[in-house]
């Protein structure tokens, strides 16, 4: 809960910005909202791409859809994701697939989605290589700090592994039906194709989002960078476990809009307005639909 209070206090610090932001929302072009709200409901098919594509055996298309559907409002509820993470594992299982096989797909669906978004952001570092500085989204003196924590993070991982032999066992037993899971996938061209495809296309279309979204709000920045900045702003804040990135995500985009020459005002409606079409418009629907799988015993 530390980060949205963090962003709070911001928020009340920098009150005047945010209010001109949310007069500026006003004068949005609704053509470019709708066609925003058309590119976040496509995230849904990607995201289901990705999942069929991270186990050989066909999962049934409507309710796997309609779980990805729900599991962006299970997303809100618990830090870092789990709440999604957890719809589809229990979707999996209930679908047959044992929780080891499960887990392995899972495991496969953040890898493939991680490594999308980071080629993203590095095609559009090379493509643009001064439109971002990465010191413009880390306060002055934050890098080392960071860097060290995780660094920490890790070696306290590998020195549990080394000294907990349940914990290594475990860990290994794990990795060992991961990598079959992804031998397995990748022998078959059209699950292979939908995996790395969906998980190119899922980060593609959130930035798409909130570039149709600038330019329904006149931000004076080109699409290119737009894109860049939400991808930057998006890895730079994978790590805060938040739910649903409430606050640590509306903070890092504002600051990456500035960044890549986006007036402070004009940044936070568009932010205000991209989460408004991609978090909360979908939520309350998202959670009827969750509440009517569980009933139906989909998940």
């Amino acid at each position: 809960m530390l980060p949205p209070v963090l962003v709070a206090v911001i928020a009340v610090r920098h009150r005047s910005v945010l209010a001109e932001g949310v007069r500026h929302l006003g004068t949005a072009g609704w053509p470019w909202l709708l066609a925003a709200a058309g590119a976040t409901c496509l995230t849904w098919v990607a995201a289901a791409c990705t999942r069929q594509g991270a186990v050989v055996e066909r999962l049934p298309r409507r309710r796997l859809l309609a779980v990805q559907f729900a599991a962006g409002a299970a997303n809100h509820l618990l830090p870092t994701g789990l709440g999604a993470s957890a719809v589809n594992l229990r979707f999996m299982t209930v679908c047959g697939l044992p929780l080891a096989r499960s887990s392995a797909a899972l495991a496969l669906y953040l890898l493939a989605e991680s490594a999308g978004r980071l080629v993203l952001l590095g095609a559009l570092l090379v493509a643009f290589p001064g439109a971002l500085r990465l010191g413009t989204l880390l306060p002055e003196g934050a890098l080392v700090p960071l860097l060290a924590a995780v660094a920490a993070v890790l070696l306290g991982a590998v020195g549990a592994l080394a000294a907990v032999r349940r914990l290594r066992t475990a860990a290994l037993s794990f990795l060992r039906t991961a990598l079959g899971e992804a031998r397995a996938v990748h022998t078959r061209p059209a699950r292979a194709l939908a995996l790395w495809g969906g998980s190119l296309a899922f980060p593609a279309l959130q930035a798409a989002g909130l570039v149709l979204t600038g330019r329904a709000l006149g931000l004076p920045v080109p699409p290119a960078h737009m894109a860049l900045a939400y991808l930057a702003a998006t890895v730079a804040v994978a790590l805060v476990p938040t739910p649903g990135g409430l606050g640590s995500v509306e903070a890092a985009l504002v600051v990456a809009l500035v960044a890549v020459g986006g007036p402070a005002a004009v940044a936070t409606s568009v932010v205000l307005a991209y989460r408004i079409i991609t978090v909360w418009l979908p939520l309350l629907p998202g959670a009827l639909t969750l509440g009517a799988l569980v009933r139906l015993k989909v998940v």
